[in-house]
């Protein structure tokens, strides 16, 4: 199927006129884009952190300016502070000294161009992935890489979960979340698939312990970003707001979310 999509799209493109279409957008401000995640993944000290800071920029433009010069810091709730400092000039901002605790609240503070940004969230746990089963032959022609990551829900809690896999094939990481309402206390799985996989490919897969109310976020997003939300020249969606507000100037909101998870990482190979 993509290999007929591609050839359709070679012969639109030998067809079609050559008349240059100037598409007239409307433009707005920059604003502040935070990514914020902090992740702490099984086994490891979780100390080294980073936080990336860029600003939104013309649709058409190729290029994501990021935003320098910002003090970042992130304070937990023994009031122990963590400076995250710039490196470089691309928008990181790290720090090697974090200590992550599960269920602990922390509180982001940034100040960029004279305003205050801040957020609060928790550090949500994970439960390992179990195993990982695989299917050559699924989805609809029969000829996709199914893997489902297993894992066992703990019983009587209310669980949020975020779900990433990443090949080593030239694609976007596949995103997907999961609530446990209807499978408290049982396993279940993350599911993927991908045409492209073959016997011998890896896959990192990783289980994120997320918050409701980032859950909510990100299947809005998800949902938006899906192939069914049409292209640039659809309506647009609305804008998402994450955790993120602009304590000088509430209606120069921020972009993004401020994340703490705990990891389950797998990496598996195809077999």
């Amino acid at each position: 199927m993509r290999k007929f999509l591609c050839i359709l799209g070679y012969l639109l493109l030998q067809t079609s006129c050559e008349d240059v279409i100037e598409v007239d957008l409307n433009t707005a401000a920059p604003k502040l884009v935070i990514e914020a995640s902090i992740n702490w993944f099984k086994g490891t000290s979780g100390n080294e952190q980073a936080i990336k800071l860029s600003l939104t920029a013309p649709y058409f433009d190729e290029n994501i300016p990021p935003a320098n010069g910002a003090t970042v810091t992130i304070t937990d709730q023994n009031n122990t502070i963590y400076n995250f400092v710039e490196e470089g000039t691309n928008g990181f901002y790290k720090n090697y000294s974090f200590v992550p605790k599960l269920n602990n609240t922390y509180t982001l503070h940034i100040i960029y161009k004279e305003e205050v940004y801040s957020a609060k969230e928790t550090l949500i746990s994970v439960v390992p992935i179990d195993y990982v089963e695989q299917n050559l032959e699924g989805g609809f022609t029969g000829e996709e890489t199914e893997l489902k990551a297993y894992y066992t829900d703990p019983a009587n809690e209310t669980n949020f979960y975020l779900f990433q896999f990443k090949s080593n094939i030239p694609v976007n990481p596949s995103l997907s979340v999961y609530e446990d309402r209807y499978n408290d206390g049982n396993q279940i799985f993350g599911f993927y698939t991908e045409e492209d996989l073959k016997v011998g490919d890896q896959v990192t897969i990783r289980n994120y312990g997320i918050s409701e109310r980032f859950y909510n976020y990100m299947f809005i997003l998800l949902q938006q970003s899906s192939d069914a939300s049409g292209g640039p020249f659809e309506t647009q969606p609305a804008i998402v707001r994450g955790n993120c507000i602009n304590q000088t100037n509430p209606q120069n909101f921020p972009l993004g979310y401020f994340r703490l998870s705990e990891v389950a990482q797998l990496v598996y190979t195809v077999q």
